[in-house]
């Protein structure tokens, strides 16, 4: 497998905007005769959506909800970066690009990362545009805070909800054009397979989840904004919808998969509470601004937080990392949240949990400036715990709640298949091994709104497109690939439900390829999934109806893909000896606990090809190059 990464040349603040004007337009009179397909609508799938309907073109939507407003996009609380400055405390655009590069572990493409830096100033006055409720100071501008892995304010906000209120600015320009007939909306579909017609992606296969019925879709180009593949861990912060099988089902038509490993844990997360516990739930990273983060000195020290007086606890973080505190990045809080943990001065019932405090910030600010920026969140966290966080302590653990990883793409957001672009967290372009929080919805309308129209038209422009329909043979044979494997999993018959065999995964995938990974770790994953993956399709047990809604079959076929990519993500663990952003290897770190990379041998990209059924996958290595920022060793103290 050849790849090319479509870098332009020249100095590093002037490709974008040279390689948009080297780039083909299509007239605009042309565009409605290309027809899109986008798969999911989130922020990057109704940003692209929007856009490209508002361009013109003929587009098909597909979501896996009942509506594109509840795209997983919608849980995304704290914030979003933009280089603005408007805290005037010496933020750039170059100051983001380099947060970006160092928060990722120096393992990110610099031309990408610049360029996400330089949109994200765009994006900002595109969705105050479309309405969406920023917080706002005293004067009327647009109001900050800041984030881990930055010294400087730049995360724009709307109190807990920011996630919500950008979806639905995109939800409301996407629905716009499906007014206007230029965007064809089709709800409760999953993509089961991709079409590949003459080298190049050209339709899709996907299942009505209402009633059953396998559908084909052509067009001339598909857009994949599926999200990241974090369910594979079981529990995590995602939606139980939130899955991989879309951009699995392209891996294995020949699109390479980029970095599979590099997984990211949330620090501040509500800890689980039981062993049939569904999902976790995350407390945005912005509560770090006004909270700290402490346990208590003594190990095993089981008085209620009020009762420990202050010479008795342990800010570690603002002790370990002065310069940065609570805010450090967020590999750095979870490892540093677990050690203390291993320690035996965990708090809660499991002893799996820190304190976030806000008593110090109410004393200081008052309980109605901390309700004005955090109210919903504490509301969330009260339902769920009983317990009131302006009385008492939060109780926090990272979870699993993010992929870096994802289909590989180039610089135009293209994967290794021809016409198969990739947006958002479904691709692996922008944050290396780590990324830094308020970027993914920086990332997500970066591609939708100001990347994809540029590159998708100059792919359009210089190509041709035979005539194509969905009787031919490649759309008979992708439905009939997916039926067969409908058919499959409903005549097993097994004792074992779905759910049980996810939880079984989740707990290999968690104990050995989860925060902390190890050599022997990773070798019991590797050999124990496979065993899991035959058990699977020997004794899962699926009510027999494919015909309507079966929201068994829906997982079932989910599961089946979680079982290869978490073997997938456990060989590029074990292959990567060194330790960075959000792959740590416990045998590669300093004598100070921090990651420890090898910049001589793993400075690539790693990007898995599927070699066929049974086989190992091929791993073939995209060299990074950087020019412009100077490799060293992430410090935050």
């Amino acid at each position: 497998m050849k790849l090319d990464s479509k870098i332009p040349d020249g100095p590093l603040a002037e490709k974008w905007d040279k390689h948009k004007f080297d780039m083909k337009l299509v007239n605009p009179a042309n565009r409605r005769k290309y027809t899109i397909l986008v798969v999911g609508t989130g922020l990057a799938g109704g940003s692209a959506a929007a856009t490209l309907g508002e361009l013109g073109y003929n587009v098909k939507s597909f979501c896996i909800q009942d509506s594109p407003r509840r795209a997983h996009s919608i849980a995304a609380q704290g914030g979003i970066n933009a280089a603005k400055n408007y805290s005037n405390d010496g933020d750039s655009v170059w100051r983001l690009f380099y947060d970006t590069i160092k928060g990722g572990d120096y393992r990110a493409r610099e031309a990408n990362v610049h360029r996400l830096a330089e949109l994200s100033v765009n994006i900002i006055d595109q969705c105050v545009a479309q309405g969406v409720p920023f917080a706002r100071e005293y004067g009327g501008q647009l109001d900050n805070r800041s984030f881990g892995g930055a010294q400087v304010s730049r995360t724009f906000y709307a109190r807990g909800q920011t996630g919500q209120q950008l979806l639905l600015g995109a939800y409301g320009s996407m629905m716009r054009q499906v007014d206007e007939g230029r965007v064809m909306m089709y709800a409760r579909r999953e993509m089961l397979d991709l079409v590949v017609v003459d080298g190049k992606a050209r339709g899709i296969i996907v299942r009505n989840l209402i009633n059953g019925k396998i559908e084909s879709y052509s067009g001339d180009a598909v857009l994949l904004c599926t999200g990241g593949y974090g369910n594979v861990f079981y529990l995590s912060t995602n939606a139980k919808n939130s899955n991989a099988t879309a951009a699995w089902r392209c891996y294995k038509k020949g699109a390479a998969f980029g970095n599979p490993c590099y997984t990211q844990i949330h620090p501040t997360c509500i800890p689980q509470s039981g062993d049939y516990q569904g999902k976790l739930t995350l407390m945005s990273e912005s509560l770090r601004n006004d909270g700290r983060v402490w346990v208590p000195k003594n190990k095993g020290d089981k008085r209620a937080p009020d009762q420990i007086p202050e010479v008795e606890r342990d800010y570690y973080l603002e002790r370990k990392y002065p310069s940065f505190g609570n805010l450090v990045p967020r590999d750095v809080a979870s490892r540093n949240a677990k050690a203390v943990c291993d320690e035996g001065r965990g708090v809660g019932e499991t002893g799996l949990a820190v304190y976030l405090d806000f008593s110090d910030s109410i004393q200081r600010l008052g309980e109605a400036d901390i309700k004005e920026k955090y109210g919903n969140l504490f509301d969330m966290y009260e339902r769920i715990t009983g317990d009131n966080p302006y009385q008492t302590p939060m109780r926090i653990y990272p979870a699993v709640h993010y992929t870096m990883g994802g289909l590989w793409v180039d610089y135009n957001l293209m994967s290794t298949i021809p016409g198969l672009f990739v947006l958002g967290e479904a691709n692996f372009s922008d944050h290396g091994a780590n990324r830094l929080g308020a970027s993914a919805l920086m990332q997500g309308l970066a591609d939708g709104y100001f990347v994809i129209p540029y590159t998708l038209a100059d792919y359009l422009a210089t190509n041709t497109f035979s005539k194509i329909t969905e009787d031919q043979k490649e759309f008979t044979a992708a439905t009939q690939e997916a039926k067969s494997q409908i058919t499959k999993l409903l005549s097993i018959n097994g004792k074992k439900t779905v759910t049980e065999f996810h939880r079984e995964l989740g707990k290999i995938m968690w104990d050995h390829v989860g925060m902390a990974r190890n050599e022997k770790g990773l070798k019991y994953a590797l050999k124990e999934i496979p065993k899991l993956r035959d058990e699977f399709w020997q004794n899962v047990m699926i009510p027999r109806d494919g015909d309507s809604l079966n929201k068994n079959l829906e997982f079932a076929g989910r599961v089946a893909d979680f079982l290869e990519l978490g073997e997938l993500m456990a060989r590029d663990a074990l292959l990567r000896n060194e330790s960075c952003g959000g792959h740590f290897r416990e045998e590669f770190q300093t004598p100070e606990g921090e990651a420890k990379r090898d910049d001589k041998k793993f400075t690539y990209v790693a990007a898995w090809e599927y070699a066929g059924k049974d086989k190992k996958p091929i791993l073939n290595k995209e060299p990074l190059k950087f020019e412009n920022v100077h490799l060293s060793q992430r410090s935050y103290k």
